[in-house]
């Protein structure tokens, strides 16, 4: 019996994926840019085990969790259309001067 090792390979690329943290984050392109890179990145990212969890329309961007492989391979695709890669987070102005 002759065993395939494609689906064992896939396995574990799959389980390597998921044990690595992910991070949220925006990532965003010039306005300038082909819609064509940002779903090129946006596949990079879900191959690797991550997600898109909002598209922006004000934008070229898109919010999503990923890992930090995954966020390397998007960065180093930009060679005429570079990814600004930013933590995705809440932030709050607070006044000093509030009575």
């Amino acid at each position: 019996m002759k065993l395939s090792l494609l689906p064992i390979l896939t396995f574990l690329a799959l389980a390597s994926a998921a044990t690595q943290p992910q991070r949220q984050v925006i990532v965003s392109y010039p306005d300038n840019t082909p819609y064509s890179v940002l779903e090129a990145a946006m596949d990079e990212i879900r191959a690797a085990g991550g997600m898109i969890t909002h598209e922006y329309k004000i934008f070229k961007g898109f919010a999503a969790k990923a890992s930090v492989k995954a966020l390397e391979t998007v960065q180093a695709m930009g060679t005429e259309y570079v990814a600004l890669i930013e933590e995705d987070a809440i932030i709050s102005v607070n006044s000093g001067n509030a009575q």
